[in-house]
């Protein structure tokens, strides 16, 4: 199951306690850029706590196979206030917002000082991945400023994360209005923008922002954005209670579209009971010949579907709705409920472990295989998969879903789905994934690894 030679990765410690597996890392200015694969990735340098070259192993390998797949990219600003790093000095102590400092200088009666104070707040909690606290913070200083274009970005990103697309529209045309100089502002309308499939002025907004700053990740946002505008330019729409369809006219009866939105209507009902905390936006759906998906998606050959904030079905030589689609169209549904949980969080293994367990589909003869690839240590290990499986050939990115489904499995079958959700609420609370197992399950990784080994063993008779 597992094939190729691995490949050293270099290791991104986050002061959160998370970790990112990369390709490479390199500086840029006052944030690091990333690439896994052929997508590169920017976080700010406040957010890192070290990098470690030639860590866990990235698998590299061929062959042929079927999956799905969630890339959920996310915006951080780089832009800041012009006090920003004083007031951190007095703000921020100890790793966390000093509240009687913050308390003190709103005392002081400045309009400018109690928002940037806030802000600062803010922007210290958004960097850690606590976004219930930031959106607090965010939301104060605007209270007190409430055109600050830079408190406006980074709330609109927030906003956006966070699945609220369309709120986060107002507050991102508010920073452009603003700031009309700023890359950062024009930079998140334009993914508000496309996140409510306003593909058109999304482009032109990326575009602006580019003249006002080159930017290797709005880069790939826009290239995407234009590819997807060229597939989909004579495309109509039809909308339920939930959602958005996007198709071309002659691919698709409008029966078969009917199916597909009751199918998604369904869904939604079921993962809104079984997860909770359903999305707050329409939900963007387009149907794709096989070819169009992978033209605009770029994605590995072993994509059977994609949610990268719209859920992008490929539906070439159906004319009605079939067992295999309704687990499809249910999966990616599953990413856009994770993601809200757990607030754009979710590492990948864990993501996908979910959203398999619901479609629902089970391990099946792969539990056998698992119980030996564990028995004899060659499993990718779980830190190695909390980053995106775009990387991994067709063989290791069947080995890695395989993988997630039990680790998933076993958690439901042991804990309930209950703790899945408590999970998924401590990394939307800003814990790093271990800091969520241990508080809900009581184990690390390597604890969480042996029991899964065991499970298997026990489960599958190896």
């Amino acid at each position: 199951m597992l094939a190729g030679i691995p490949a050293s990765a270099d290791t991104i410690h986050l002061k959160n306690g998370r970790t990112i597996l990369a390709d490479h890392v390199r500086e840029k200015g006052n944030r690091y850029e990333y690439d896994i694969g052929d997508d590169t990735y920017a976080i700010p340098k406040s957010a890192v706590d070290r990098i470690e070259a030639g860590g866990a192993p990235i698998p590299t390998g061929s062959s042929g196979s079927s999956g799905k797949l969630t890339e959920l990219p996310q915006f951080v600003p780089a832009s800041s206030l012009a006090n920003e790093a004083d007031l951190f000095k007095g703000m921020v102590k100890d790793g966390k917002v000093d509240a009687d400092a913050l308390a003190k200088l709103e005392e002081k009666g400045s309009a400018e000082l109690s928002a940037a104070g806030n802000f600062v707040a803010g922007k210290f909690e958004f960097e850690h991945g606590n976004i219930d606290a930031a959106r607090l913070y965010f939301e104060s200083a605007l209270r007190f400023q409430p055109e600050n274009a830079t408190v406006l970005t980074y709330y609109a990103s927030l906003l956006v994360r966070t699945g609220n697309a369309a709120e986060a529209l107002t507050y991102a045309r508010r920073a452009v209005s603003a700031a009309p100089q700023s890359a950062d502002a024009y930079t998140i309308l334009g993914y508000a923008q496309q996140a409510c499939g306003q593909t058109k002025e999304a482009i032109a907004s990326w575009k602006r922002s580019l003249e006002l700053r080159p930017d290797a990740a709005v880069q790939q946002f826009l290239d995407k954005a234009q590819r997807e505008q060229n597939a989909e330019g004579d495309f109509a729409q039809r909308e339920s209670s939930h959602f958005v369809l996007h198709y071309e006219g002659k691919q698709t009866s409008e029966m078969f579209r009917g199916q597909i939105l009751a199918a998604l209507e369904t869904d939604y009902d079921d993962l809104a009971r079984d997860l909770g905390a359903p999305p707050h936006d329409s939900i963007q759906v387009t149907l794709y010949t096989e070819q169009a998906f992978f033209d605009v998606t770029r994605a590995p050959s072993w994509t059977g579907a994609l949610n990268d904030g719209k859920l992008r079905i490929p539906i070439s030589g159906l004319n009605s709705m079939t067992s295999e689609l309704a687990r499809i169209l249910k999966h990616e549904l599953a990413h856009s409920f994770i993601n809200q949980l757990s607030a754009g969080r979710c590492p990948t293994w864990l993501h996908e472990g979910i959203a398999q367990f619901l479609e629902p589909k089970s391990l099946g003869s792969d539990g056998a295989q698992l119980a030996r690839l564990f028995k004899s240590e060659r499993n990718i290990p779980l830190n190695a998969m909390e980053g995106s499986f775009m990387r991994f050939s067709s063989v290791e990115a069947y080995v890695a879903y395989a993988e997630s489904l039990a680790v998933v499995s076993y958690i439901n079958d042991a804990y309930g789905m209950s703790d899945i959700q408590r999970i998924l609420q401590r990394l939307s609370e800003g814990s790093s994934t271990e800091a969520a197992l241990r508080s809900v399950i009581h184990s690390d990784y390597g604890q969480l690894q042996s029991e899964l080994a065991k499970y298997l063993t026990d489960k599958y008779g190896e």
